[in-house]
């Protein structure tokens, strides 16, 4: 919902490969370790999730000769054109769609693990540093075409898409319409975007009742006892406007269990070096060969939208964690060298004094 906001409110050189031995020798070190990809390798299983945490944090310094190795794959990787980028992920049977920056972080990505992998395989660790679920959530929220300053924003749909970070599929969905108290009257814009009507928030919950669905929902998934879980969003303002507003609205405190996230968007940028500016949902999307599927401004297909995005760059490698948080009521940027902690079990928060 972040982008229909912004939007209401304000507005190759073709790289050669080289011949020589070196290269060749290279190439040769880089082949040598697809006998251990036959299937896809977009993501390490738990054992090897472990062997690796426990390699890189005993080899801090990358001082270790393995770290030669990935240096030289991708320098040949880097040399690589498209087309020979292609091939070799098809190869690999790893996905072959994006742009040449995206597949070479791809390519790169899998090589990496493979070599982490091989010189790990007599290091063990109990600790698991990946969440088991993600949580993508795309609120849609009441708007005018030209929002003044002081509208308030009350959230109107309330989407869940559940990834299983495990098996990188979605597992479940939840979706509620919520009733606004403030602006009870849609705007015809509103409802143009969304395709959300007067009707269907008439017959919906008020917020209260909708945030105590969600909670049920999650405790019915063991989110916060048994597994490890984060939220996801396109960006700050579904957590940091939007759900902090409407809380002051509905008179109760911000949930616990949503003062953490991940912004996506920080995320994509990070992982793939492309610019700001390219991380609207559909350009996302357009860089690694995706298009959009749905409704846009649909709440729930967002946010599937976006749990597909957050599915590829696991597969690419990405170690999606937790980047921003809200404190005493205002957006904070989470340090990466914060150790990874999933959100706490989800409870109904108190009413506000």
């Amino acid at each position: 919902m972040e982008s229909v906001i912004e939007s209401t409110e304000r507005d190759t050189k073709k790289e050669k490969q080289p011949e020589c031995e070196s290269c060749s020798s290279i190439q040769g070190a880089v082949e040598k370790s697809e006998a251990a990809a036959n299937k896809q390798c977009s993501r390490l299983d738990p054992q090897e999730e472990k062997t690796k945490a426990a390699f890189v944090s005993n080899k801090r310094d990358f001082s270790d000769p393995v770290y030669k190795e990935i240096a030289a794959s991708n320098g040949y990787i880097n040399r690589m054109s498209k087309e020979e980028l292609r091939a070799k992920l098809a190869s690999l049977k790893l996905e072959t769609r994006g742009v040449k920056d995206v597949l070479k972080k791809r390519l790169k990505s899998h090589y990496k693990k493979q070599k982490l992998l091989q010189a790990a395989q007599t290091e063990a660790s109990s600790t698991d540093t990946y969440y088991d679920f993600i949580c993508v959530i795309d609120f849609e929220a009441t708007c005018e075409e030209n929002n003044p300053n002081d509208f308030l924003h009350e959230i109107i749909e309330f989407p869940i898409v559940l990834i299983n970070t495990r098996t990188l599929e979605v597992e479940d969905t939840f979706q509620k319409y919520v009733k606004p108290e403030v602006n009870i009257q849609l705007s015809t814009f509103c409802t143009r975007l969304t395709g959300i009507t007067q009707d269907i928030v008439d017959k919906a919950d008020t917020f209260p009742q909708v945030l105590q669905n969600v909670i049920d929902w999650m405790k019915s998934k063991d989110l916060g006892t048994t597994y490890k879980y984060a939220i996801l969003t396109d960006g700050s303002w579904d957590m940091s406007k939007f759900l902090n507003v409407q809380c002051r609205i509905s008179r109760i405190k911000y949930p616990l269990f949503a003062k953490q996230w991940i912004n996506i968007r920080k995320s994509y940028v990070n992982f793939y070096k492309v610019p700001r500016s390219s991380t609207k949902l559909e350009s996302m999307l357009e860089k690694l060969g995706m298009e959009y599927e749905g409704r846009p401004h649909c709440g729930l297909d967002d946010s599937k939208n976006i749990a597909r995005i957050a599915i590829r760059m696991l597969q690419d490698g990405c170690e999606l964690r937790v980047n921003e948080r809200m404190h005493a009521g205002q957006l904070m940027t989470v340090a990466y060298t914060v150790p990874i902690e999933g959100g706490p079990p989800p409870q109904f928060p108190h009413s506000r004094d």
